[in-house]
């Protein structure tokens, strides 16, 4: 094994994953099982709770992309990104769902019309650089990890290849979330959501720009853009919907690259709240606000009881301004004993 480390700032010192691993992506010793396919989904949308009580050998197909999207209402912006294989990347890449006891294979494609060699570092993964090194993937090529999921949890995965440098695959928009459930699932409840919360770091630029990466501002740590699903108004445009005496289970992961964020729905409690979305700790009750630290994420469940919209926002309140705010709105009947105006 060899490791090596760069003086250029914009590498910033880290591992290439920079941890060149043996190669054991292929190895045997895994548990034979039944193979199956994951579903994945896009956000805000969760793949269906798993109903097996048997650990499976899971197939997860992705594909790095680079394209030219919406940011906001005024700019677009140059974005890398993961997607289903065969389709659309996204920001945040896919939900991945999975199960302590399941042996995940990861099948990586980096589309060929792409300028930079990508990879992935899973959270979930215990191995050196969370499987990045074993994924390095080149324009047009293809690569494989195999790893066991021996921890339950919400997990962050992003891109870390260090070429240009790995804060800049984060902020381009290289990340998502993989769900490793406890043995016997989740509780059941009416809804669910996947929401990312991340920042942009952009140059000086007018309405109807393509903004570019701004390096600079990203050691400042200064965005231009907080938001919440890859674009600033993604949740107001499409809001989450909800109905009154629906209990509410809410995936939240922050992608940083920087902040930390304090994450809050106005006029709504957290019933219950897994810090670090750590599934089997027991959890946090009545929370009003909750921390979220870059490269983290949080769980939440809470009843609905009241109709109306809600804004789900960071209350580092002035990223309001720049995109972090969404709207879950709640239809139903009105709650008088619970909530109502006096003349």
């Amino acid at each position: 094994m060899s490791i090596s480390f760069s003086r250029n700032v914009r590498n910033a010192g880290l591992i290439s994953a920079i941890v060149m691993a043996p190669c054991l992506a292929l190895t045997p010793g895994f548990v034979s099982a039944e193979t199956i396919k994951a579903q994945v989904t896009t956000a805000p949308n969760v793949p269906p709770p798993i109903t097996r009580t048997e650990p499976a050998n899971v197939l997860v197909e992705l594909e790095a992309h680079e394209w030219v999207g919406n940011l906001s209402d005024d700019n677009k912006y140059k974005f890398w990104g993961f997607g289903a294989a065969g389709g659309a990347a996204t920001v945040p890449g896919p939900m991945i769902r999975v199960m302590v006891g399941d042996t995940v294979e990861i099948n990586l494609k980096n589309d060929k019309s792409s300028k930079e060699s990508h990879n992935i570092d899973f959270h979930a993964v215990t191995g050196p650089g969370g499987g990045a090194a074993m994924l390095n993937t080149e324009p047009g090529q293809e690569s494989k990890l195999r790893f066991k999921a021996l921890n339950a949890g919400l997990y962050f995965y992003h891109c870390a290849t260090a070429s240009p440098s790995i804060p800049e695959h984060i902020a381009n928009g290289m990340y998502g979330a993989i769900l490793v459930e406890p043995v016997g699932g989740l509780k059941k409840v009416d809804k669910e959501f996947y929401v990312v919360q991340s920042e942009f770091y952009t140059k000086d630029g007018k309405k109807g720009d393509t903004l570019e990466f701004s390096f600079e501002n990203g050691l400042i740590e200064h965005p231009s853009h907080v938001v919440f699903n890859g674009m600033a108004g993604a949740l107001i445009k499409n809001p989450l919907k909800a109905k009154v005496g629906d209990t509410v289970r809410m995936f939240y992961i922050n992608a940083g690259p920087n902040h930390v964020a304090s994450w809050h729905i106005i006029g709504e409690i957290f019933d219950r709240v897994y810090p670090e979305g750590a599934l089997i700790s027991p959890p946090l009750q009545n929370i009003q606000t909750t921390v979220v630290p870059a490269g983290g994420s949080s769980m939440a469940e809470f009843k609905v009881e009241v109709p109306g919209v809600y804004l789900n926002v960071d209350h580092s309140i002035f990223r309001i301004a720049k995109g972090a705010v969404g709207l879950l709105k709640v239809d139903g009947p009105e709650s008088p004993e619970i909530y109502k105006g006096l003349k």
